[in-house]
């Protein structure tokens, strides 16, 4: 009889990711073959990514992302603030933690389905003629376009993401925002699931200082970001191109969970 495989379902905001209690060590670190099939959407269970909770010292435990393609990733944002509800669902945590991710230490607290989640500084801001272009964790490209919902989120991303400039350094993700109200609508396709998600935390962080730099927006800053999946909510420290006490706050959901 072959082994069986418990996992949990999450959602951030539409941004689904499939979570497993790695606490024990049972699960391979290096089988990218295995997430990649977990993550298919026809032959697996679904989802846009996938962590493992780790254990690990001097913290209450280690996020391992990979991206539905299989291969380990850099930051999530919405994947931190699904792990962080796991964590709570599994007795981990109550309200708030300490945890370790790829790109070092992160804070976080939790009420009910809201997770505000601490994310790193920045201090580097580049230029791509009118895009601003930033890692937030992740490496993200951010431009301002007109008619968003009409607009070819796919075709544009994807030519981007894999130009000249970005493809041989492994890649791009590619963030299309438009004013909407009092706050803004982000679509995102991102590298490594190689199309538009539901929502991307590292993208909507990106995007909320792109609007700080093009409105020169300083001092303590909240900025609402639509994404196609739900709210998001970005909160940061501007001075010039230095961004601190980065929080990126929104919904964190349990679907479902099984054996596979």
């Amino acid at each position: 009889m072959s082994k069986k495989l418990t996992f949990f379902k999450y959602q951030g905001a539409g941004n689904d990711f499939i979570l497993i209690d790695n606490r024990s060590g049972g699960f391979d670190r290096n089988n990218e073959s295995l997430v990649h099939q977990l993550c298919d959407r026809r032959f697996g269970i679904g989802a846009d990514g996938l962590m493992l909770l780790q254990a690990v010292e001097n913290y209450d435990f280690e996020m391992v992302y990979y991206n539905a393609d299989g291969k380990e990733g850099t930051m999530c944002g919405n994947g931190g603030r699904c792990i962080v509800a796991f964590a709570r669902d599994l007795g981990i945590i109550t309200h708030k933690t300490v945890f370790l991710a790829v790109d070092g230490e992160h804070i976080a607290d939790i009420t009910a389905d809201q997770v505000n989640l601490g994310m790193i500084d920045v201090h580097q801001v580049d230029r791509d003629a009118d895009a601003f272009v930033l890692n937030t964790g992740s490496p993200h490209y951010v431009t301002e376009v007109t008619n968003l919902q009409e607009f070819n989120v796919y075709q544009e991303g994807y030519a981007i993401r894999n130009n000249a400039t970005y493809g041989k350094a492994g890649g791009i993700n590619v963030n299309f925002i438009e004013a909407e109200g009092q706050g803004y609508f982000l679509r995102t396709f991102e590298r490594g699931v190689e199309d538009e998600t539901y929502a991307c935390g590292t993208g909507a962080t990106a995007a909320a200082m792109a609007v700080a730099l093009s409105r020169d927006l300083t001092g303590a800053i909240e900025i609402p970001i639509r994404v196609v999946g739900g709210q998001l909510s970005i909160a940061f420290n501007r001075q010039g191109n230095n961004f601190t006490e980065v929080f990126l706050k929104g919904p964190a959901n349990y679907v479902f969970q099984g054996e596979i």
